[in-house]
């Protein structure tokens, strides 16, 4: 699909907006609503001190999805297959990963994507969640399991969607959603927002990650 003229138009303005301790410098080269990405966008980002973050949200070349984090830059991109029809099966790296002796390895579960627009919000909080964890001064490395776990979080409360496993099954909350991610992360909140006994309304629950690195998008 093209986009049409107005879209166009409004995809060129880069918006600046102060929240929290952040702001956003924002481009949407696609036909999606850019006021109704960067609403969602300055939503999850409210209340962490993350300075000016640029966010690029541009068709893929050819790759059903794929994002990226430029830590120094504080730049996220996320690239959207074109030729994509909805529902889309979003394969993620959800589940917990298991030692086999000689390697490990991970059930993998998914979530069936109801539009575009949820695929964007998808990859744009796995890439927000690494940069977070940037901020928080945490280390970054094999990190992808907790990035999808907290964008499935996202998607799961607020539109309603499902986790499944390979046999198309609903898969418990408690089988995925096991980490405290925002006390991972909680040194980049923002200053007003770490008042004392904040960490107490976390859950507290065992932080896990990989031990294997994995890759976020796929083609």
């Amino acid at each position: 699909m093209e986009p049409s003229k107005r879209t166009q138009r409004s995809s060129r303005q880069d918006r600046r907006a102060p929240f929290g301790g952040s702001r956003i410098d924002f481009h949407n080269s696609t036909h999606l609503d850019s006021e109704r990405i960067l609403r969602f966008c300055r939503d999850m980002a409210e209340g962490w001190n993350l300075g000016r973050v640029e966010l690029r949200v541009r068709f893929s070349r050819g790759a059903d999805f794929s994002g990226a984090c430029y830590y120094r830059e504080r730049r996220i991109f996320v690239n959207l297959g074109a030729h994509l029809e909805y529902p889309y099966s979003l394969k993620t790296n959800l589940a917990r990963a298991k030692s086999a002796r000689t390697h490990w390895h991970r059930e993998v579960f998914a979530i069936e994507l109801e539009s575009a627009y949820q695929l964007v919000y998808f990859v744009f909080l796995h890439e927000l969640y690494h940069l977070k964890i940037h901020v928080a001064r945490r280390n970054r490395r094999q990190k992808e399991a907790m990035c999808d776990r907290f964008a499935a979080r996202v998607l799961v409360d607020r539109f309603g969607l499902v986790v499944i496993n390979h046999e198309g099954a609903a898969v418990p909350r408690e089988t995925w959603d096991f980490q405290d991610l925002d006390g991972f992360v909680s040194a980049a909140r923002s200053v007003r927002q770490r008042e004392p006994g904040m960490r107490e309304a976390f859950r507290q629950l065992p932080l896990f990650s990989s031990r294997r690195p994995l890759v976020m998008g796929t083609k």
